[in-house]
């Protein structure tokens, strides 16, 4: 059972994926954290992602990404270094979104995604999960929010931990986020055919939880 979560950024896509799967006893795999480890990496190298697409090819030809599954949740390793804290910035983010319209980049994770899930239950969400990595997925998800409410919620998670931030410059972030997304070339952010809307923008966490579940388990009674 591949269960394939789609939507744009700040959604509640990981969080709401991460809970599912482990009510569902599934494994999962957030490929949003695959493109925030190529974006740090660049970052980190000072690629300038956007205009040297040269660069950024090299990059993939020598960038070494592993995904480990643990009790603790998902672990990102770059070249054998664990990331997976590293990864959790804005700018990260932002890198991500810039270097995911690079079609090297698309090519080379989209081949480990198709690996990680194959023989599996897994529960995968990103941004072309059910229309291009797992098109055939037994089941389909396209979890969206209001830019105000994803933006709240980002700023929310931030202040949690520290960082200085504003609202309004998170909110010009994601819609700028959503643009890249939905405009590249390459596999864009769009709503599968067969993919169920889920738009959680009045729903708690707890709420989006219990209705993905519900639109699983009647994909299960399908099969």
């Amino acid at each position: 059972m591949r269960v394939a979560i789609d939507g744009p950024a700040g959604a509640g896509k990981s969080t709401v994926s991460k809970a599912i799967a482990a009510k569902l006893g599934y494994i999962y795999i957030d490929t949003g954290a695959m493109y925030r480890t190529v974006g740090y990496s660049a970052l980190k190298k000072g690629i300038d992602i956007k205009n040297r697409h040269d660069l950024m090819s090299q990059l993939m030809d020598n960038i070494s990404i592993d995904m480990k599954i643990t009790p603790c949740g998902q672990l990102m390793f770059l070249d054998g270094e664990d990331v997976t804290s590293s990864i959790r910035t804005e700018a990260v983010g932002m890198a991500a979104s810039d270097a995911a319209v690079i079609g090297e980049v698309r090519e080379k994770l989209v081949r480990l995604q198709r690996e990680f899930a194959e023989g599996k239950n897994v529960v995968m969400d990103g941004r072309d999960i059910g229309t291009h990595v797992l098109p055939d997925a037994e089941c389909k998800i396209y979890l969206t929010a209001s830019v105000l409410a994803r933006g709240k919620r980002r700023y929310d998670e931030l202040c949690a931990r520290g960082e200085d931030c504003s609202l309004e410059n998170i909110c010009r972030d994601i819609e700028v986020r959503d643009e890249n997304d939905s405009s590249r070339s390459i596999s864009p952010l769009r709503r599968a055919e067969d993919a169920v809307l889920l738009d959680t923008t009045d729903l708690t966490l707890e709420q989006s939880v219990a209705a993905a579940e519900k639109i699983i388990n009647e994909k299960l009674k399908e099969i």
